[in-house]
């Protein structure tokens, strides 16, 4: 079903009492909770098209595929000195559905004490007890048969899951070679499967959730659950292919107030402003949020001089506080007879018969997903000695109370999970190039909580004007630097060698031949050591979040925007979408970001009432 059609002029021609900017995972929830008051109209610019058939997004199994397209913003950081000068490239969607299109549809919750840390910052209603039944709003989960648990390892507690919500998520039908020896060999290594990982803590070894149709096994995102069954509707307005530019700010009164009245935006090369009598809500990620602000001009002084700017409100804290998962990918070499993803692309045959299968039966490859995962705490990677030394360097780099709160989730009488590990079949690695006629699996090593804080900011302008929108943002996640990034590193290190033990480790290693990359070291005294291999090779695992963040009891001193989302400085003006998050969370963010816009929409009904 296609978007229904309007011209940027009908658009503009609109009287909405909402806009909001960015058609992604965050905006659309907004827009449509908000339109289910038939007298509230909202408009919506997405910068991308929409894509309902492209099988390269619907497609379960074909994950991966999308980055890199014309749905894909294709973003890249700055040259990194922690990664030895290296440059990263950052997939963030383009498309209606934002980067719930392109995802890898993992669908996990972050541990309540992920959440209790943003309200200790003083951001009220952000605890997990708060969020837990915008959790639930959002899912409507598919309870899979006794079978299914017993073979799978499905487990799940009903209470902590949705039943009525837009976004399906269901336990995929089957699952690759390595997942049937997951849990028995992190069982071996002395990590348990953990049976309600849905519940506040996913400490352990599980069988992830996916954000899958259970009638099609197509991806559920943003676009499909949130939008399409509410396109009919007359008070939901949806103009695609319009990138925002500006949001217009008018002083309010004789002192310096300044209120948001609208969104100027471009459409096939043309400019156009519409207005807005409520709000702007800003929902365009955690990359180009922050930009967008800068571009009105709120943020830091000196970096909206240096873009030609004029500020208007005035708040070093937009765009920085950028926080993000590192991850390592190791490659081994597996038993010939397994088929995996990679085979599908340079053997048309395979291809075939998985397509028909797909096709025929919602079944085989191209229904598959990544689900061996485990959170292990960096307590349990590491001697006890290593560990104490690890948490006096972290006391020592506290900075802020954001860093107190986080040091908290290091101490030695928490479990937390503060590494993931996650197995599958497919070369992940993007400096390994695969050998012909050889299958693949990879190891993925995510740090969780990260101590490393970048920024992310529009450009200095050049000569011929002031910086754009479509000017590449400056990406610094400042990898591994300063005295927190020193912790990080530590952290990747010691945990690269609990990777190697799990792939080492029966019955898993069953099926591997050798570790391709890096390169299985020769026997060797000790510990095998990382170092170069996390310096030289650590790349993103795409879920920064922070640089709108919420600044709790400190306020503007330390944050972007209030506990109920609102951007200090300017009325009519929020930001909702990953960007908010004062803190990183041990989890995939996908359903908590869908879980920060239910709430948003909730908290916007309840305002506008006022």
């Amino acid at each position: 079903m296609p978007v229904p059609f309007i011209t940027p002029t009908d658009f503009c021609a609109r009287n909405f009492d909402y806009l909001v900017v960015g058609g992604g995972t965050a905006g659309l929830v907004v827009a449509a909770r908000l339109s289910e008051n038939e007298n509230i109209t909202v408009g919506v610019l997405e910068a991308g098209p929409a894509s309902f058939l492209d099988p390269i997004i619907n497609v379960p199994g074909r994950f991966g595929e999308s980055l890199g397209t014309k749905y894909d913003w294709q973003f890249e950081t700055t040259p990194q000195p922690g990664l030895n000068g290296r440059k990263l490239q950052w997939p963030r969607g383009r498309v209606l559905g934002g980067t719930s299109a392109l995802n890898f549809m993992t669908w996990n919750r972050g541990n309540r004490e992920d959440y209790d840390a943003w309200e200790e910052l003083g951001n009220q209603g952000w605890g997990w007890d708060s969020l837990l039944p915008f959790f639930k709003r959002t899912e409507s989960f598919v309870e899979p048969s006794a079978d299914h648990q017993a073979q799978y390892r499905s487990y799940f507690t009903a209470e902590f899951h949705g039943t009525n919500g837009p976004v399906k998520t269901v336990y995929s039908k089957e699952y690759s070679v390595p997942h049937q020896f997951w849990h028995a060999t992190l069982e071996n290594l002395g990590v348990e499967t953990n049976k309600s990982h849905f519940s506040g803590s996913n400490l352990g070894a599980w069988t992830t959730l996916t954000s899958v149709d259970p009638d099609t096994r197509t991806r559920c995102y943003s676009a499909t659950a949130y939008y399409l069954p509410n396109s009919s509707r007359s008070n939901l307005v949806v103009l695609t292919e319009a990138l925002a530019i500006e949001i217009v700010l008018e002083q309010e009164g004789s002192q310096n107030k300044w209120v948001a009245k609208g969104v100027k935006f471009t459409s096939a090369g043309k400019s156009f402003t519409a207005s807005v009598s409520r709000e702007v809500i800003v929902s365009a990620g955690s990359v180009q949020s922050p930009l967008l602000l800068e571009l009105s001009g709120i943020g830091n002084p000196t970096v909206l001089e240096a873009a030609g700017i004029t500020a208007k409100v005035n708040n070093p804290n937009v765009g920085e506080n950028l926080q993000e998962h590192m991850m390592t990918a190791m490659v081994y070499e597996l038993d010939p007879s397994i088929v995996g993803p990679d085979e599908l692309r340079i053997n048309a045959e395979l291809a075939e018969a998985a397509d028909l299968a797909y096709s025929t039966t919602q079944s085989g490859i191209r229904a598959m997903l990544p689900c061996a995962l485990s959170y292990v705490p960096v307590s349990y990677i590491m001697p006890s000695q290593e560990f104490s030394n690890l948490t006096s360097r972290i006391s020592a780099q506290i900075r802020s109370e954001r860093d107190a709160v986080l040091a908290k989730q290091f101490c030695s009488n928490k479990r937390r999970g503060q590494i993931e590990y996650l197995f599958d079949v497919g070369n992940w690695n993007p400096y390994f190039k695969s050998e012909p006629g050889k299958v693949y699996g990879t190891m993925l090593m995510m740090l969780q909580l990260p101590f490393t804080k970048g920024s992310i900011h529009i450009p200095p302008k050049k000569a011929s004007g002031s910086s754009t929108i479509n000017d590449r943002p400056v990406i610094n996640p400042q990898y591994y630097a300063g005295p927190g990034g020193k912790v990080d590193f530590e952290i990747m290190t010691l945990a690269q060698r609990f990777a190697e033990n799990i792939c080492s480790t029966s019955p898993l290693s069953s099926i591997i031949r050798t570790r391709a990359f890096p390169p299985a070291a020769a026997p060797a005294v000790g510990e095998e050591d990382f170092t170069e291999f996390v310096r030289n090779y650590t790349i993103t695992d795409w879920h920064p979040i922070g640089t709108c963040g919420m600044g709790g009891l400190a306020g503007i001193t330390t944050g972007v925007v209030d506990d109920r989302l609102r951007v200090y400085g300017a009325k009519g003006l929020r930001v909702v979408d990953a960007s908010i998050m004062p803190l990183h969370i041990c989890s995939h963010p996908q359903a908590t970001i869908y879980a920060i816009a239910e709430k948003a929409a909730s908290m916007i009904l309840e305002d506008c009432k006022q």
